[in-house]
């Protein structure tokens, strides 16, 4: 089973990743539970600053992660849309000039947001393919993954 097709990234892609990168790893979710609990100590005790340092630390990495987005949405490789095939030997991504070929064996986590399907190649590092991108051939994207990607490793909700 074959499949081509363009995907353009843009800036809400990228702040949609990392909001779900940074919210499902272990220093987001306590970042966010510290924050709660300065929350809760405000209504607690009535004392602004826990109000002041709660509201901080819950903002400040959304706040950064939306500048983070608006940097990398600025490099050249998002400029362009990117093609990419998916064959048995594994995912080829074209960037003008430029081809790269991963592995299905190099795919260590296939997940997914409620806007986007990420194929993780590391803990960090992940492919985004936008469900608006992907259109009607979202559940023919998700098949092709689930074929060649061990079942252990996908982790996608429904499409």
């Amino acid at each position: 089973m074959e499949m081509e097709f363009d995907v353009q990234i843009t800036k809400k892609d990228l702040y949609d990743y990392q909001l779900h990168h940074a919210y499902t790893s272990p220093s987001g979710l306590f970042g966010t539970i510290v924050g709660c609990l300065f929350l809760v100590g405000f209504f607690n005790t009535g004392t602004p600053l826990y109000l002041l340092i709660g509201a901080f630390i819950i903002l400040y990495f959304p706040w950064t992660l939306h500048i983070k987005a608006a940097s990398q949405a600025q490099a050249p490789i998002f400029k362009r849309p990117l093609h990419y095939k998916l064959s048995e030997e594994g995912l080829e991504i074209s960037a003008e000039e430029e081809k790269q070929l991963v592995s299905w064996d190099d795919i260590t986590k296939a997940s997914s947001t409620g806007k986007t399907i990420l194929l993780y190649t590391s803990k960090i590092n992940a492919f985004l393919f936008p469900k608006r991108e992907l259109g009607e051939r979202k559940g023919e994207f998700v098949q092709a993954i689930s074929r060649y990607v061990a079942p252990d490793r996908v982790k996608i909700k429904a499409v």
